[in-house]
């Protein structure tokens, strides 16, 4: 039977002794997700509580982390989404992507707007990628991509 969580509090502390146990057995994210059967950003946010995994994979990333029975069954719940409170992030690299979305927010808005209409942009039905890629300058660049699927706003 397919479960929901309504307070995230037990998640929070999954995710918790999940990181715990991939920095001890110096594992990483793509590992787990090569486990789980699902892309390396899907598996990430399902352990750190933002998805629920279907019940092979709960059970291999569970196995891979040294978790218990208990974790399998959070694993597979429905999350209460939303992994920051409503304070401005403190931590650098989040607080760069609020940053990009103060900045660049409307500007998106806009053009999603200008390009489809009036809608959203799913985060349900969406990808996640991120790779790093040199940059022509020198050092590096990271390249983000987020697809997510365009849902139009319908009248009733």
């Amino acid at each position: 039977m397919v479960h929901a969580q309504f307070d995230p509090t037990a998640r929070r502390a999954l995710a918790i002794a999940a990181v715990d146990a991939k920095i001890r057995k110096d594992l990483s994210w793509q590992q787990i997700a090569d486990v789980s059967g699902h892309s390396v950003a899907f598996t990430t946010a399902a352990v750190l509580g933002q998805h629920a995994l279907p019940e092979e994979s709960a059970r291999a990333v569970a196995e891979l982390l040294g978790l218990d029975e208990d974790a399998v069954r959070l694993l597979r719940t429905i999350p209460t989404r939303g992994s920051l409170d409503g304070a401005v992030p403190t931590d650098p690299t989040i607080y760069r992507f609020y940053e990009m979305l103060q900045v660049y927010g409307t500007t998106l808005k806009e053009l999603v707007h200008e390009q489809f209409g009036d809608g959203i942009i799913s985060a349900i039905n969406f990808k996640l990628d991120v790779k790093k890629v040199a940059d022509p300058e020198g050092g590096e660049r990271a390249v983000i991509t987020l697809d997510g699927k365009y849902l139009p706003t319908k009248p009733f």
